[in-house]
């Protein structure tokens, strides 16, 4: 909605549902603003609506189009007279609700008792998202107060639009109301955290739930949906729930989630039985053919096991399933247990995520791995991935043939390897030692002064010995 054409049409008569789409709570602050909006090149300072539309005298003669133009006129006065000429005209209520924070003392006076006065439950449910919006303003506290008092009244059918509503802000607020007054039960608040898609809405009914869990019998209506939900902060909930519900044997299944939030759960709940889950991470880890081996066993291994265990973790990077050898890399990482010369051919590896986990435990060793081999690896016979870990590590190793090839990618046919080549090029510094190397820098420097200004290019061209022509 182009807001300033949206007041010239509603001057010349035509219906607010015509105009605007009246469940959108930005329009109607777009509107507001629009309405004020000068014309600074007119005969007059005036709106461009006022200047052939002008309001009457007397705003009860107004339809209720041109009223929703003098509720947001620049002058109180006639905002303060509009506010009391709305109540016949419930399409308005979104204008009085933005006027319950207006900077006019009468004016929001005025808009509050009519607020208070007309608002009833089925207008609420519709207003929730203005309101909220209205809200994060100075003086907008009035409307969100007097929202929740309709609420805590409404039928419960009227809430449960507002908790499944597509607005995560309206659905943060209704659950809010619903846990506060117990209008909901633990199995439905379970069943929300684990299907709402709201991380906050997640971590406020599974609380919530859980608060009210009345016992063991609410194993299969509480527990079980929090473990079988998508979110790792809900799992984690009802995995920690199984101590008190009586089944903490069940938490060892969780041990190998693919979450570490559940997994440092599930390790809390188990050592509470008295087990060690370090025992069970490598009796599943010491088979390294086993093709059920899930990946998060692996890092758990790495995340409550000793620097010896690095002896379970290496057979697994050549683990047939990716994910595997991905977090075999990264808990050998979290050991500091890393050997360059081992884990260098994974750079060729055709999952991304374990190319991914190699280029971060080699970023340290840098400075030591063979240039050439890197070098190229960054040819399009390779993989994005590749190229992309190839250039992260040429460039933490600095010089010459860091800029060669972040400047030969700078042609890539992939756009994200040459924004990040680009990247490079820009934060590359030269050592002492590329003054050896002044005149191939120059040719180089130069293929990339585009991403350079004037000022910047020579700069770098000085720092490398360059004698700029």
């Amino acid at each position: 909605m182009d807001a300033r054409s949206a007041v010239v049409r509603l001057a010349q008569g035509e219906r607010l549902g015509e105009v605007l789409d009246v469940t959108d709570p930005g329009q109607w602050l777009a509107l507001d603003t629009a309405v004020r909006h000068l014309n600074w090149y007119g005969p007059r300072l005036l709106p461009e609506w006022e200047q052939y539309a002008p309001l009457p005298d007397d705003l009860g003669k107004l339809d209720e189009s041109r009223l929703a133009l003098a509720l947001c006129h620049r002058d109180g006065h006639v905002r303060e007279e509009a506010v009391r000429r709305s109540a016949r005209w419930p399409g308005l209520l979104p204008l009085i609700v933005v006027r319950c924070t207006d900077w006019a003392g009468p004016v929001r006076v005025g808009a509050r008792v009519l607020l208070r006065e007309v608002l009833e439950v089925d207008a609420a449910a519709g207003l929730a998202p203005l309101v909220l919006r209205v809200g994060r303003r100075d003086r907008g506290a009035f409307g969100v107060e007097v929202l929740e008092e309709v609420l805590r009244v409404a039928p419960r059918e009227r809430l449960a639009l507002l908790l499944s509503g597509p607005d995560r802000v309206v659905r943060r607020f209704a659950y809010r109301l619903a846990i506060e007054g117990r209008r909901l039960r633990p199995a439905e608040l379970a069943r929300a955290a684990a299907e709402d898609e709201d991380g906050v809405v997640q971590d406020l009914c599974a609380t919530a739930a859980l608060a009210a869990l009345p016992g063991e019998e609410a194993y299969e209506d509480v527990v079980a949906p929090l473990l079988a939900a998508r979110g790792p902060r809900t799992r984690s909930a009802g995995v920690t729930a199984l101590r008190r519900t009586g089944r903490p044997e069940e938490a060892v299944a969780f041990l190998g989630d693919r979450s570490a939030l559940v997994r440092a759960c599930a390790r809390y709940v188990v050592r509470q039985c008295g087990d060690d889950p370090a025992a069970w991470y490598r009796q599943r880890c010491a088979a390294p053919d086993d093709p059920g081996l899930p990946a998060g066993a692996v890092i758990g291994l790495a995340e409550c096991g000793e620097r010896a265990d690095a002896r379970l973790l290496w057979p697994l990077l050549a683990h047939p399933a990716a994910g595997v050898r991905a977090r075999a890399v990264a808990g050998l990482r979290t050991l500091d247990c890393v050997r360059a010369e081992r884990l260098l051919p994974l750079l060729d590896d055709p999952g991304a995520g374990v190319v991914r986990e190699t280029a971060d435990a080699l970023l340290p060793s840098a400075p030591e791995l063979p240039a050439e081999r890197l070098l190229e690896r960054t040819g399009r016979a390779w993989p994005r991935h590749v190229r992309r870990a190839a250039l992260r590590l040429l460039a933490a190793r600095g010089g010459v043939v860091a800029l060669r090839a972040a400047v030969g990618l700078l042609e890539d046919p992939d756009v994200k390897v040459r924004t990040w080549a680009g990247q490079c090029v820009q934060g590359w510094h030269p050592s002492a030692e590329e003054r050896h190397c002044a005149e191939e820098v120059g040719d180089l420097l130069s293929r990339s002064r585009h991403l350079f200004s004037e000022y910047v290019l020579r700069r770098r061209q000085w720092e490398a010995g360059v004698t700029s022509g």
